[in-house]
């Protein structure tokens, strides 16, 4: 669905991806982890639109969408929960999913409201409230609702767990995966390692730009190297 090939990027003069090459298929969860300033939401901003690569290829669904804009991204089906969430706090929950839904022509989006609000339970009990009002949780749940009334193919969730407690990352990592399995293909940067080996197919490993390690979810899970650095514990 996804594959982005000898992709650099700078902020300035200062080169933050160096060479990052990666496929998402269609149906999987791929995650890619790594530790702070690794470059992985300067990866999720360059696939979305919102920095454009000076060098490589981003083509999704086999058409070349480099350098488009987030917003034309968006309407080929590429959609982003940002990191830090990014609701917009002075509108109400239901108004935070119409906008979701904005470039929208179809006659569906009521539909797709009760979708999420049958989903998100605790968005419907909140429909009016406003959305800087709610709890880290209760937001990340709603930037991704929101994400999801746009009916995107490839949803990119950039450290949808930062910040939240134990119990509610666990809910996250569940709705992320009952996502994928009603057909969204999810591409996931997170730092808690564990968490996202256990729900994804595949892996990217990125360290000062560059991707070091990738394979199977399982396989990462288990190797030596990544278990010391990013799970916190030694092999035996």
């Amino acid at each position: 669905m996804l594959k982005v090939n000898g992709i650099n990027a700078f902020y300035g003069k200062i080169q933050v991806l160096k060479n990052i090459s990666l496929e998402v298929e269609e149906g999987s969860i791929v995650t890619i982890l790594g530790a702070n300033g690794a470059g992985k939401t300067t990866t999720m901003k360059t696939i979305s639109g919102l920095l454009k690569p000076q060098e490589g290829k981003i083509e999704f669904l086999g058409e070349d969408v480099t350098g488009l804009r987030p917003d034309q991204q968006l309407k080929k089906g590429i959609a982003l929960v940002p990191e830090g969430r990014q609701i917009l706090a002075g509108m109400t929950v239901l108004e935070n999913l119409e906008m979701g839904a904005y470039h929208r022509k179809d006659n569906e989006i009521d539909q797709d409201l009760e979708r999420m609000f049958a989903r998100f339970p605790i968005l419907k009990e909140r429909e009016k409230q406003l959305g800087g009002t709610l709890s880290g949780g209760q937001q990340q749940m709603l930037a991704i609702a929101r994400a999801i009334m746009s009916r995107p193919k490839l949803l990119l969730l950039d450290e949808p767990s930062m910040g939240l407690a134990p119990l509610v990352v666990a809910d996250i990592f569940k709705i992320i995966k009952e996502i994928n399995q009603t057909g969204t293909t999810v591409l996931l940067v997170e730092q808690n390692a564990r968490q996202a080996l256990k729900v994804s197919d595949y892996g990217y490993v990125l360290e000062t730009g560059k991707i070091i390690a990738d394979g199977k979810s399982s396989d990462l899970l288990n190797d030596p190297r990544i278990m010391e650095a990013y799970l916190g514990r030694k092999s035996s």
